[in-house]
């Protein structure tokens, strides 16, 4: 629950709100995993929450790690009635500090056919089953990006409860411009978080200078147009001021002509953007369509006018 939601969650139940801010700081401060470890609230409280309530857990299965980048393998089920639920949290360690990468969703529904979350959908993760990714590395997080499994924006209003508890000044207290929410595009909620304000990052997977490729590589892009993406971006930077990045991950034969960083450069002229170019992972998803894209031609780049 966000501070404000839990404050009315109290009060329905006849609790003075007030009570909030030391349940907040139990919560998102100190990852505490039981209302029997809140030690400064009264035991019939504890108790009363204990059966109104109850605290996300994880528990991790395993770890992979180089040294640079962990992998987190975690159960997040198992809580309020759900089975166990599998999903994969990634802490990498940079100079300036760690940035963990959360999945906001079991699986995926946008269905990207190079990409191995789109092999399956579950369900989305609450804003708790989110933030219990944080507590895996048991160390200080410094930077969220929310690239890990799912699509963002497809579970927005949880996506926006997790934003607002993690920079909640009572609890986690982290700065909105360390957050990245990356999308495959779509546009419509693009807009709406860009009217929320938030100084967050936005990263939007592009992966073709054009619609007849990306029609290819991704389903979303049948329901938005580049014309609509790109509007939409730009409407984000005019009402925060931050610059979106640009994903596009390369795919030899398909996507990495010079005819395509050519349209590419062309379609993004002017625009206050970043491009991040991509070594694309090379998944069984991946290899299943791989002889697919590569008969369609698409390095000839008709609508470029461009071969090499």
């Amino acid at each position: 629950m966000t501070y404000t939601k839990l404050e009315t969650a109290l009060l329905e139940i006849g609790f003075e709100k007030y009570r909030a801010l030391q349940i907040f700081n139990w919560l998102h401060q100190k990852f505490v995993s039981d209302f029997s470890e809140m030690t400064n609230l009264p035991r019939n409280f504890r108790e009363a929450l204990s059966q109104k309530f109850f605290i996300q857990k994880s528990q991790i299965i395993k770890i992979l790690s180089d040294g640079k980048t962990t992998k987190y393998l975690l159960n997040i089920g198992g809580t309020c009635g759900h089975n166990d639920l599998l999903i994969e949290t990634v802490l990498m360690s940079y100079s300036y500090g760690d940035a963990l990468c959360v999945s906001t969703q079991a699986g995926c529904r946008m269905g990207c056919l190079f990409c191995a979350s789109g092999e399956s959908f579950e369900r989305n993760l609450t804003a708790a089953q989110m933030e219990t990714q944080l507590a895996a590395p048991r160390k200080k997080i410094r930077s969220v990006v929310l690239m890990g499994s799912g699509e963002p924006l497809d579970n927005f209003s949880n996506v926006i409860d997790f934003i607002d508890i993690i920079t909640d000044p009572r609890g986690l207290n982290l700065s909105e411009r360390r957050i990245t929410v990356s999308t495959c595009g779509i546009a419509d909620k693009i807009i709406e978080l860009a009217d929320l304000k938030k100084q967050i990052s936005l990263a939007v997977s592009l992966h073709a200078p054009n619609d007849e490729i990306r029609r290819e590589l991704m389903p979303v892009a049948k329901r938005f147009t580049l014309k609509e993406v790109f509007a939409a971006s730009d409407y984000f930077f005019k009402k925060t001021k931050r610059r979106v990045t640009f994903e596009y991950s390369l795919i030899p034969g398909v996507n990495d002509s010079g005819g395509c960083a050519m349209e590419l450069a062309a379609v993004l002229k002017n625009k206050n953007a970043h491009v991040n170019l991509i070594n694309l992972n090379n998944t069984d998803r991946f290899h299943k369509n791989y002889g697919f894209y590569k008969n369609k031609g698409f390095q000839k780049n008709k609508s470029a006018g461009i071969n090499k």
